[in-house]
């Protein structure tokens, strides 16, 4: 199994936790560091929405929090037949924390795609404007 499919077999595990009552939209996340760990996350909902908590930003608190600072890739997965890609918050903490890392997007069909960040989020808001 390749390094790929590593990332996104962890995204898929991690989408049967999600917690999406409302939406019914389950998401997993896999981030690898580059010291080779992997920290995965899933999407949690919340009644009122404005406090769910996408999988992304759940995988990469995760890695964080534990003392991770530097990423090299991000696979996430969904249950579409279009493949889904981080939305704007998430693009943006990706940007902050890993920079330009490869995102993979799979379905659970087999589908799968791999976009650079920079092709994702070409004009990003970081340090650079402060």
């Amino acid at each position: 199994m390749t390094e790929k499919d590593l990332l996104i077999e962890a995204a898929k595990q991690a989408r049967e936790n999600a917690h999406a009552p409302y939406s019914n939209f389950r998401v997993g996340a896999a981030l690898r560091s580059t010291s080779g760990r992997i920290f995965s996350g899933c999407n949690v909902e919340n009644a009122t929405y404005g406090l769910t908590m996408c999988a992304e930003r759940v995988a990469i608190f995760k890695a964080v929090s534990e003392g991770e600072r530097g990423f090299s890739a991000i696979a996430v997965v969904t249950d579409t037949d279009v493949l889904t890609p981080p939305c704007g918050a998430c693009r943006q903490l990706i940007w902050e924390f890993c920079g330009d890392i490869p995102v993979g997007m799979a379905n659970l069909r087999g589908k799968a795609e791999i976009i650079q960040m920079k092709d994702l989020f070409p004009k990003p808001f970081d340090d650079s404007n402060l």
